[in-house]
């Protein structure tokens, strides 16, 4: 297989982020900032950095915000919104790009996270993955196992078992929730029957035994609780002294 990192991506971007109020009262989760930069902006250069494209954000909760965000960027010139008036699923938002996403592997990527990483290792992870595999899941270690999906992996870096948010789980690696799918993925969502199919519930279970893992030992953080959106901010300092937001994003 080739190793081109010039492939599509979808930022999951569309959530509420009720946990993070009051903050996302006036602006969107993925707007969050992290430092002097809203959360959504560094994904973006991290995808760009790599040669990734094209992007698509979806976006629902404070849906102009994002809008002007991505055109005072200079953004909107790669990057696409798609507007949900009611969310489809996290699932439902990869069939709604079908057409942009069934050509060859794709990028889908929760982007309410803040996350460092060499995304062209990422992809090429997924390029040299076992046989009979069809997506390459980003894994990391969690502090908080039970508020994470926890997976188990064979010999090869494959998951046979995935544990989601339950208590006292077998260790610690957890679901990152970026991936890399081949576009069978899509057939499964058309066909799984869920009105609003979503990624964790009506694919994962679905491909045990089918699901390489990537495991980013650089920095991976859900930012989804004011606890942790400001430990986020406090490593920020780390990350920027250690070079790695240079190295990834510049």
């Amino acid at each position: 297989m080739g190793e081109s990192h010039n492939i599509p991506a979808v930022l999951l971007a569309g959530g509420l982020g009720t946990r993070l109020r009051p903050l996302t009262d006036s602006i969107p989760k993925a707007l969050a900032p992290i430092g002097d930069t809203p959360l959504l902006g560094i994904w973006l250069s991290l995808l760009s950095k790599a040669g990734v494209g094209p992007m698509v954000v979806n976006l629902h909760h404070h849906a102009d915000a994002v809008r002007t965000f991505l055109h005072e960027g200079g953004w909107h010139q790669n990057v696409t919104a798609s507007f949900e008036k009611e969310l489809l699923g996290t699932g439902g938002t990869l069939l709604h790009h079908r057409e942009m996403l069934q050509h060859g592997p794709f990028l889908a990527i929760h982007a309410d996270n803040f996350s460092m990483f060499d995304v062209k290792e990422f992809i090429t992870a997924h390029h040299n993955r076992p046989a009979g595999t069809m997506i390459t899941m980003m894994t990391f270690t969690t502090p908080t196992p039970s508020s994470c999906g926890i997976v188990e992996l064979d010999a090869r870096g494959v998951v046979v078992a995935f544990h989601e948010k339950k208590q006292n789980p077998p260790g610690d690696l957890a679901n990152g929730a970026v991936y890399v799918m081949e576009p069978e993925i899509l057939d499964t969502l058309d066909e799984c029957g869920a009105e609003f199919p979503d990624i964790s519930m009506d694919v994962i279970p679905r491909y045990l035994d089918k699901i390489y893992t990537y495991h980013n030992d650089c920095y991976h953080r859900d930012i989804g609780t004011m606890e942790s959106y400001a430990q986020a901010q406090r490593d920020l300092v780390g990350l920027i002294e250690e070079g790695v937001l240079r190295q990834y994003m510049e």
